[in-house]
Formats: structure tokens, C-alpha cells, sequence
């Protein structure tokens, strides 16, 4: 993307900031910048967050085709940059309330920007199962995306982690190359939708192993077996595997904020209806924000209201 990483082109000054530019990030850019406010985006990976790396997108309103990630999120970045939001490469560490004033530190820059504004749409990230082994083999048959590794299990088996829409459908996704997908949730009910349940079930190529967990991964240079237990009966099993998908939920980008804004007990940042914190001037939208349900058109309905509300908020202090 253009320029992304053109990071001495970045000011010191901004009407607005805004963190992360997936879905809900380049969104509130899109209505910022429409109303002439000067607007800085700052992504510390690439634009598109965890939509950048999924395979296909079906239920997006208004895209009547089935789409890639990539190519959604370069359609947000490109709407945003047109109507003149800068969409650059950075990290935020810190954020210091002065005033009507935003100061943030970047990492790698010792000049701080300046906002009246900010917008946080930093994400989320997979959470880890936390047993031995997982670390030691990820990128050698442990994986959190199935869109980005599922193409190297063509014709083996495989474990899938979880019981939330996201695992069964991830599972159902790794059928097109595995011959084998094992699902193992710790209950004996699923999170997931029906529609989802019932299609992981029919799945001839899925067995569920239920009310059970990973113990370990195994493996000597890759994932070879994966240790499990029941948790109604304590027997452990052990299945050969080439690999190990985890699908057992986030973890909130939100530890810069920590001490400053408010966080729900898994770290995500609490709002208003309007997506404001409890700091004057600080809003978030996204999969960062304390909620139920996380989906694309979700989080750039919270972004459009958070831009609503940034831009009010901006009249507001200039009376």
C-alpha cells in the first residue's frame, strides 16, 4: 500500500488519531477526513487487521461476491485515503491526557504526536492454550489461522481447538485439505451458532472429541501428537497429528491503555453508546471494544458512530 511505511512523512499535529486500520479504524478515517479533519492512521502490522488474513468473506453487506480479506482491506484503505486520511506504519505506546490535547508516543520515533481526538480500533489477537509445547512448535504444526496455514495439511490430520463459531467454521475450512480434522472442545456444548454446529456434525471428514483438552503438543522438530483430557474422567488420549489449530478466542491489543482507560475483566476497553471511554476526547470502536458479538460490519458500525461522536466533540471545543 502506498506509502504505509513512510513514516517520516508523519507531522506532529492531527485533528483526529486513529489505532489500527482494519475494518473499524479505516471506517471512522473515512468519515473524519470526509468532514476535513485532519486524520492520521496508525497500523503497527499492515492494513486490514485479522480480516487481512482470512480467506473469504461471504457476509459482508453490500458485497454481493465472496471476497478475500486482502482485497476488502484494500478497498477501506483506498475509500479513507481518498477523502485525504494519512494511513501510516506505527505503534502507539502511550497515551497522556494533557488537556484538550492527546499526546502520544510511537515506538521507534522521539517525537510525539498531538491529537484532539483519538480513536482506538487496535483489535485483538488469538489467545494461546497456555500447555507445553504450543509455543516451542508454532510455525512447525502449531498454528491460529487456519486461511494461512490450512494449504500445508493437504491429505493429514489435523487437531482444531475450540467450540465458538470461529473454530467449527475454521474446522470446516481445514476439511478442503486434511483428511482428518479433530475438534476438541472442553464442553459437551458448542458456542457456536446452530447453522454452525450442525455443519461441522455433517462434516464426514470431522469427529468431535468433547469435554476434553490439549495437555501437551508433541513433537521432535514438528507437531507429531497431541496429548488430551477428559475432563469427566481424567483418561488421557493421545492423537498423531501434523498439526494444531487454536481457536479459543482473543485477546484485546489494549495493554498501551491500561491505567488510563477503562477495561472489562479480559482487557477490553469499555464505552458509551457512543464509543467513549471514560477519558474526555478518547473513543474506541472494534474488536477491542468490551462486547458480545465481534464482526466486520459490527465494528465499522461502532466506528462510524465513534467518527459521529469525535467529530461533535471537536465542535464542541471549539466554542
Amino acid at each position: 500500500m502506498e506509502h504505509f511505511f513512510d513514516t517520516a512523512s508523519i507531522k506532529d499535529d492531527y485533528d483526529v488519531v486513529i489505532l489500527g486500520a482494519g475494518p473499524a479504524g479505516c471506517t471512522a478515517a473515512l468519515y473524519t477526513s470526509r468532514d476535513e479533519l485532519s486524520t492520521l492512521v496508525l497500523e503497527r502490522n499492515v492494513p486490514g487487521g485479522q480480516m487481512g488474513i482470512t480467506a473469504h468473506i461471504d457476509n459482508h453487506p453490500g458485497v454481493a461476491e465472496t471476497i478475500t480479506g486482502v482485497a476488502l482491506a484494500e478497498r477501506y484503505h483506498k475509500q479513507a485515503a481518498r477523502f485525504g486520511a494519512i494511513i501510516r506504519y506505527g505503534e502507539c505506546q502511550s497515551i497522556v491526557a494533557n488537556g484538550k490535547d492527546k499526546i502520544l508516543t510511537i515506538a521507534g520515533s522521539d517525537k510525539p504526536v498531538n491529537a484532539r481526538a483519538v480513536i482506538i480500533a487496535t483489535g485483538c489477537y488469538p489467545r494461546s492454550m497456555g500447555v507445553e509445547g504450543e509455543q516451542r512448535f508454532i510455525g512447525r504444526g502449531v498454528s491460529m489461522c487456519a486461511t494461512c496455514d490450512g494449504g500445508f495439511y493437504r491429505d493429514k490430520v489435523v487437531v482444531a481447538v475450540g467450540g465458538g463459531n470461529t473454530a467449527l467454521n475454521e474446522s470446516i475450512y481445514l476439511t478442503r485439505f486434511a483428511k482428518r480434522v479433530y475438534i476438541v472442545h472442553r464442553r459437551d456444548t458448542f458456542r457456536a451458532t446452530k447453522i454452525c454446529e450442525r455443519a461441522a456434525r455433517e462434516n464426514p471428514k470431522i469427529e468431535l472429541v468433547l469435554d476434553s483438552v490439549v495437555e501437551q503438543v508433541i513433537g521432535t522438530d514438528k507437531v507429531s501428537a497431541a496429548l488430551l483430557r477428559n475432563l469427566k474422567t481424567n483418561e488421557m488420549r493421545t492423537i498423531d497429528t501434523d498439526g494444531v489449530f487454536v481457536f479459543i478466542g482473543n485477546v484485546a491489543n489494549s495493554k498501551p491503555f491500561e491505567g488510563l482507560l477503562k477495561l472489562d475483566n479480559n482487557g477490553f476497553i469499555i464505552t458509551d453508546e457512543h464509543m467513549q471511554t471514560n477519558v474526555s476526547g478518547i473513543f474506541a470502536a472494534g474488536d477491542v471494544r468490551s462486547k458480545e458479538f465481534r464482526q466486520i460490519a459490527i465494528a465499522t458500525g461502532e466506528a462510524t458512530t465513534a467518527a459521529q461522536a469525535v467529530s461533535a466533540y471537536l465542535q464542541q471545543l471549539s466554542y
